[in-house]
């Protein structure tokens, strides 16, 4: 996910940049938004280049020729065009004309979603619950992170009382929300918002990303929707939606500093928090990446993809290298009287600190022929049919579960614990130890 901000300022030009955005073609009213030049100058002209050309005088609408994408010669940029690296060569595309971010605020006032983390109308957001809904959302469906966000605004109403609390409990409370490094970090911000802002979060750019496990766009969402700064973040919604409506071939992640430059130039003078808002419920009921409703989408005269028919294919992405099948032993133990064992993960690396049950390590080269070799203790171990399986983000993973039942005296391994198996769902369970359990106790 990618961040597009800079200040609030509209200049009565166009401007044609050698790596910038497309340009409007159209016969005025022009452009209501921020042409990609401007909006990137007034950021800093972070990854941009600085050489602009001025335009006195609009140009003609363009033909369907011009749309989409044309070798472009190694002369300058013509006027009215904006020139984009693809390998190579470079190519030009004509921008779409009139793209009115004003249409997208009028259907987001009769749209917008009613999400738990969202003030209503006339009211202030509140920081604290739009940072914990992003960090929530990163990766994650609105649907399932619902009852999760409710459970900690319960529990940790404040950042000052999440930060007061112990990371054992907020990895508990995190379980099964997938992502954990999510949930170290969200401790970690927490505690960082108390000792170094007073318990108040910084309403600055800068300020945000200074935080722990925030990064571009975590910053600028919170500073958007809650401090109405001038910052767009572009998450998979906004991606597909700023794709499709210039048109862009190159494909993610090339294509992610032009889409962030694009998303900033249609950044409204005022309302930049419910501009992000709208851009995301935009790509998420309407720009959908199946059969979108273009029809009733509030810019569908202005999108090119649509012009051209071929909106479902937005965004381009490059081919996926899928991880290398990794397999493992999970060891299932339960005590006669009623206790289960488990161990915590190591501080560091793929799931810290959460809470498995004993297994072997999970290799490329597994063997099953030597997965007793990794049981926690001597007990009677019979293999369970079928295997639990699992994608984590760069490598799927297949597990063979051993299951035993030992006596009521038997003594814990060094490392583990026995906890009472009514009990053992309050555990730090991520989803693939969940997984096991089931597999093992239905």
């Amino acid at each position: 996910m990618t961040v597009a901000a800079g200040p609030r300022r509209r200049k009565n030009i166009s401007a044609i940049e050698e790596e910038g955005a497309r340009q409007d073609l159209s016969s005025p009213p022009p452009l209501r938004g921020r042409s990609p030049a401007e909006a990137s100058a007034k950021a800093g002209g972070r990854g941009v280049s600085s050489k602009v050309a001025q335009v006195s005088t609009p140009l003609p609408n363009p033909t369907p020729a011009q749309v989409g994408l044309a070798r472009l010669a190694h002369d300058k940029s013509k006027p009215g065009q904006a020139r984009v690296s693809r390998g190579r060569e470079q190519v030009e595309q004509a921008a779409s004309p009139n793209i009115d971010s004003q249409a997208l605020l009028a259907w987001y006032d009769r749209h917008a979603r009613v999400l738990p983390w969202r003030a209503r109308k006339g009211q202030r957001q509140e920081p604290y619950r739009v940072w914990l809904s992003e960090i929530m959302l990163q990766q994650t469906t609105v649907k399932t992170v619902g009852p999760y966000y409710a459970k900690f605004l319960a529990q940790w109403p404040t950042v000052t009382a999440l930060a007061a609390a112990k990371l054992d409990d907020v990895l508990r409370a995190w379980a099964g929300l997938g992502y954990y490094a999510r949930a170290r970090n969200l401790h970690a911000c927490a505690v960082a918002v108390v000792e170094r802002h007073g318990g108040v979060f910084p309403d600055t750019l800068d300020g945000l990303r200074d935080l722990p496990g925030i990064g571009d766009y975590t910053a600028s969402a919170v500073a958007a929707i809650a401090f109405d700064a001038d910052a767009v973040p572009v998450d998979g919604n906004v991606e597909r939606v700023v794709t499709r409506l210039f048109a862009i071939e190159e494909a993610l992640p090339a294509a992610k500093p032009r889409i962030k430059e694009l998303a900033l130039s249609l950044l409204p003078p005022s309302r930049s928090g419910d501009f992000a808002q709208a851009m995301m419920d935009l790509g998420a009921t309407i720009c959908t990446p199946k059969k979108p409703a273009c029809s009733l989408c509030p810019w569908n005269d202005v999108c090119l993809a649509r012009e051209r028919g071929d909106q479902e294919t937005f965004p381009r992405k490059a081919p996926k290298r899928e991880g290398k099948l990794r397999r493992g032993a999970a060891f299932v133990v339960l005590r006669a009287d009623g206790h289960i064992l488990l161990r915590t993960r190591p501080d560091k690396g793929l799931l810290a600190k959460m809470t498995e049950v004993p297994g072997s390590a999970w290799t490329h080269d597994f063997q099953l022929k030597d997965a007793e070799a990794a049981a926690p203790l001597d007990a009677a171990w019979r293999r369970l049919p079928g295997t639990v399986t699992h994608v984590f983000t760069h490598f799927p993973l297949e597990l063979t579960v051993f299951a035993a039942e030992v006596p009521r005296a038997t003594k814990a391994p060094e490392g583990a614990r026995w906890v009472k198996l009514a009990e053992a769902h309050a555990e730090a369970l991520p989803t693939v130890m969940r997984k096991v359990l089931a597999h093992a106790l239905e």
